[in-house]
């Protein structure tokens, strides 16, 4: 069982209690769908500009996490058409900030969690 842990972004911290990430977790849909069997090991919240993630991954491997998602809302938008990579989302360094914590940690990063956008393929830093 692989032990998955999320960082999302400050941005949307108080608007979104993750519902939707948890419920693709534990049905493994979406940005989960890679996994045989996985259960949620803890969630951070990213606060900008980034600084603070690599320590964030290091305490969530410590703590038994073996993968981290960052969330879609870091790089989708929501539109009326769905999830849209048009325009990003709430973070415009995340690709740098995904490597830094994977090369810091050594786990695997997936940048994805639920409402991927349309024909998005996930990234991951293994």
């Amino acid at each position: 069982m692989t032990k998955i842990a999320m960082i999302r972004c400050e941005k949307n911290s108080e608007r979104c209690p993750l519902t939707n990430c948890f419920r693709c977790l534990m049905e493994k849909k979406e940005g989960f769908a890679r996994y045989n069997d996985c259960q949620p090991m803890g969630v951070f919240t990213c606060r900008c500009p980034g600084e603070n993630a690599a320590d964030l991954g290091k305490i969530l491997k410590s703590k038994g996490a073996e993968a981290i998602h960052f969330t879609t809302c870091s790089f989708a938008k929501k539109t009326d058409e769905g999830w849209s990579l048009k325009n990003g989302g709430f973070c415009d360094d995340l690709d740098k900030i995904i490597e830094r914590v994977h090369r810091e940690t050594g786990l695997p990063c997936i940048k994805g969690t639920a409402h991927l956008p349309k024909d998005y393929s996930l990234k991951v830093w293994v």
